[in-house]
């Protein structure tokens, strides 16, 4: 076999892999500029839903305490809601200052910590603590910050047979990677949340700003066994037919990532817990295709796709060198070169359709010149990925010190 079928060969097989990922991106991108469905929650009773609001706690001693008493100026009744915070390893000043507000504070002793291990804790505490029975769950982040108006909101739409996903969106841009970060999580909304509620399927989960239903996330928590219990809280939802909405007008506001270390532990984490996702949903296809379950497969197509921001540094450099290849080599046609280009051209257009027009500023093109740097980063954790590592990869704040894993 000569030289130029060799590099034919590869890089078709690149082209098809690389064009899989850049038509599912752009076509949810599309989707996501369709009119807003209508949602039909139930008719509101006389009676408030109640809450059981969830903030895990995992060496959070920077920003919980802020994030708690935020929340508590709810214009919510204050009865209906109920806030609990799982204190995981952090400072007895910190639980002092908790246990002097209105809250219910537990304080778990892990050997191994999990997000999941708290919720599952926090769910068990409140059954034997307590005979209230809420109507709804909602689960934040220690960083999480959201309006006085969150659980009045949540209340006008929230149902028994779906869960939701609010609008996480970033707090914080203190410099171009905190910015960087911020525009990725809006890409990802537009396209796995968005993009994926305007034709009727579900929306991805994100880790926090989540509710669900109280009875169901009771029913379920216990089978959260991994560190990326987002996605297997999705999984679990698809097998049992349970629809996702998106709340795109109802924030929360979450704490980017200002500097490439967390940038880089953070990927890892989220990295590890795609590939884990992956081999955990596979097995079940079978009977999803058989269902016809296309919630299902949708989520399971997401946990191969490319991270964004590593096909937004490959494409290029793959466009780059089939032109080299081109010009070099006696390869047999133009083509090699223009469908890269071609390909490039339309993952460009996807991504600057995603960002929010807010965000697609002058200001925006300077920043993604340090877009390479964090994709390298990225691309050292393809080395040290382990889809059998249950333990969760803390991210810590500016303000913390450094832990390696939670």
């Amino acid at each position: 076999m000569n030289l130029s079928i060799v590099i034919t060969i590869i890089d078709w097989l690149l082209w098809i892999i690389i064009a899989a990922n850049v038509m599912y991106v752009l076509f949810f991108t599309i989707t996501s500029l369709l009119p807003k469905r209508p949602h039909h929650p139930l008719p509101l009773t006389l009676h408030p839903s109640t809450f059981l609001i969830l903030f895990p706690a995992y060496h959070e001693d920077a920003v919980i305490l802020h994030s708690v008493k935020s929340f508590l100026q709810q214009d919510y009744p204050k009865d209906s809601y109920q806030v609990v915070v799982i204190s995981d390893h952090m400072m007895s000043e910190t639980n002092e200052q908790l246990s002097a507000l209105p809250i219910t504070l537990l304080q778990p002793t892990f050997e191994h910590s999990s997000k999941a291990k708290a919720l599952q804790y926090a769910i068990s505490s409140i059954l034997h603590q307590t005979s209230s029975i809420y109507d709804h769950v909602v689960i934040l982040d220690a960083d999480n910050l959201v309006g006085s108006d969150f659980l009045t909101r949540l209340n006008q739409i929230v149902t028994p047979n779906q869960a939701i996903q609010c609008h996480r969106t970033a707090k914080n841009a203190d410099n171009d990677i905190a910015a960087l970060d911020g525009i990725s999580e809006e890409i990802n909304n537009s396209i796995f949340r968005k993009g994926h509620n305007r034709i009727g399927m579900s929306s991805a989960l994100i880790g926090s700003g989540m509710c669900f239903d109280y009875n169901w996330f009771k029913d379920n928590v216990n089978h959260l066994d991994s560190a990326v219990e987002d996605r297997e809280l999705e999984a679990l939802l698809m097998k049992q037919g349970i629809h996702i909405h998106y709340a795109e007008d109802i924030h929360v506001l979450d704490e980017k990532v200002s500097n490439s270390d967390t940038f880089q532990r953070q990927r890892l984490r989220w990295m590890t817990g795609q590939a884990q996702a992956l081999f955990r949903m596979l097995p079940y296809i079978p009977k999803a295709i058989v269902t016809g379950n296309i919630n299902y497969i949708d989520k399971t197509i997401q946990q191969a796709l490319i991270p964004r921001s590593i096909l937004l540094v490959l494409t290029p450099f793959l466009t780059l060198l089939s032109l080299l290849a081109f010009y070099l080599l006696p390869l047999p046609s133009y083509i090699f070169s223009l469908k890269w280009l071609n390909l490039l051209i339309l993952l460009v257009a996807a991504i600057l359709i995603a960002i929010p027009a807010p965000l697609r500023t002058g200001a925006l093109f300077g920043k993604i010149l340090t877009l390479p740097r964090l994709v390298w980063r990225m691309l050292t954790n393809f080395f040290i990925i382990n889809p059998s590592n249950k333990e969760f990869i803390h991210t810590t704040h500016d303000k913390q010190k450094p832990t390696d894993k939670r």
